[in-house]
């Protein structure tokens, strides 16, 4: 709720305070000099007052208020443009209304550190004109990622005479969504071919799709309209024509969710650690840069549950649909880092990028099977941990073989992204037995 100061929360304004106390000074002189008018101006200042605060408390009047943010969506970190269309309607003119719009943990008023966004709404007239429509808008700056509830909204209105005022909260919350930031990452196109990417394409021969053709050796049941009459005069054997089918190259982003590895306010509320947040940016941008890179993505937690459907390469629209979806998301219960080793075994993949916490020697064994699974094999390490230590985590995972990029809670991840590629030669796939 907003709060005001503590004169506004009074029903008395100064006028309507100083109009008392003079009806007050006038009964008690009319009394004590024994003059009957100032009797009745006393009165009457008295009687004005109660007046007023009858027709701003008893007499209907009602006010409603939409609002809207622009952009719909913030990521954490940018400004958003918050719009209040404020209507009243009541049985008689009001002078001027303050207004004050309630801002949650999360978001803070752009230009105003530590206070509620607030200001002046004009005078209405009455409702007989119809209801009084009125439009403002503020800025804040959406600082930590979740759904954040803006509102509601406060007003204090004055009688037409300015004696008493009325303070009633109008209308409900509005969800702000706040989503991770998302880093502009470095290219992959400098790296050898067998990584993948928009300029490569893997090829699956299935014997239908493009128009991409090779010749293969003759089986029985290819039909003779497939035979391919120069290739088999060439050979001095029967070929067909075998179509080359080509496929989007993939990819495979972990956010490692698992409560042992951050702290324990990763999974009581979304943008409570800051080191899950920088994590979730990580993850976020990293699906970015694949996805802009013609891969075709699949965001998963660290025991395979899918986090978003796949995005396909270029999908942009799917990378934002990702960082929606990753807007609430808390750490959970621990998850062991074996599984994620049991779901790339026996397999050649493509990239595979985990963004990770602080790992213990356990966690390291658990991931060591993993990068002879993938051409491209890197470690985004999230670690509050002393220097030393982390410097042993990243050469640890990185003697068994992934590209290691470390930072801190707030720290760079385009530099770590970069670190992690210039890390170590990519290496080709190694294919493992289950």
């Amino acid at each position: 709720m907003p709060r005001w100061p503590l004169l506004s929360r009074l029903p008395l304004t100064l006028r309507g305070v100083g109009t008392l106390v003079l009806a007050g000074v006038c009964g008690a002189l009319a009394q004590r000099f024994g003059i009957a008018e100032l009797a009745y101006v006393g009165a009457l200042l008295a009687a004005a007052v109660v007046v007023s605060a009858a027709t701003l408390y008893l007499l209907p009047s009602s006010a409603r208020v939409t609002r809207a943010f622009s952009p719909d969506v913030a990521a954490t970190g940018s400004e958003v443009r918050v719009r209040l269309t404020v209507e009243i309607r009541a049985s008689l003119p009001s002078s001027q209304a303050r207004w004050r719009d309630a801002v949650p943990d999360g978001v803070i008023p752009a230009s105003v550190v530590d206070s509620a966004p607030e200001g002046m709404l004009p005078a209405t007239g009455s409702a007989m004109a119809g209801p009084s429509r009125v439009e403002v808008d503020y800025a804040v700056r959406a600082e930590r990622r979740g759904l954040r509830r803006v509102g509601p909204l406060a007003l204090v209105t004055t009688d037409p005479f300015g004696f008493t005022r009325r303070r009633r909260t109008v209308g409900d919350t509005s969800p702000l969504v706040i989503v991770p930031e998302i880093v502009d990452l470095d290219e992959l196109h400098d790296l050898p071919g067998d990584a993948g990417g928009s300029t490569r394409s893997v090829t699956d021969r299935m014997g239908q799709g493009a128009d991409n053709l090779i010749p293969r050796t003759y089986a029985p049941g290819d039909s003779m309209r497939r035979i391919h009459w120069r290739a088999s005069a060439h050979r001095d054997e029967l070929m067909v024509r075998q179509e080359e089918q080509e496929t989007t190259p993939e990819a495979v982003v972990v956010l490692d969710r698992g409560a042992a590895r951050w702290s324990p306010a990763a999974g009581r509320a979304a943008g409570a650690d800051p080191a899950f947040e920088t994590a979730v940016s990580a993850c976020v941008s990293a699906t970015a840069r694949l996805v802009r890179e013609g891969y075709l993505v699949t965001v998963i937690d660290a025991d395979g549950a899918v986090l978003c459907d796949p995005i396909e390469g270029a999908d942009t629209a799917g990378v934002e649909h990702l960082a929606v979806a990753l807007a609430t998301i808390t750490a959970r219960r621990d998850l062991p880092l074996d599984a994620l080793a049991r779901l790339f075994s026996g397999i050649a993949a493509g990239p595979v990028i985990v963004v990770t916490g602080g790992l213990a020697a356990a966690d390291v064994v658990a991931l060591a099977p993993v990068p002879h699974h993938s051409t491209m094999p890197i470690l985004l390490l999230v670690s509050e941990a002393q220097e030393v230590e982390a410097r042993e985590v990243v050469a640890a995972t990185a003697d068994t073989g992934w590209r290691v990029g470390a930072l801190t809670a707030g720290g760079d991840v385009a530099a770590a992204w970069s670190d992690a590629l210039a890390s170590r030669e990519t290496r080709s796939v190694h294919r493992a037995a289950s």
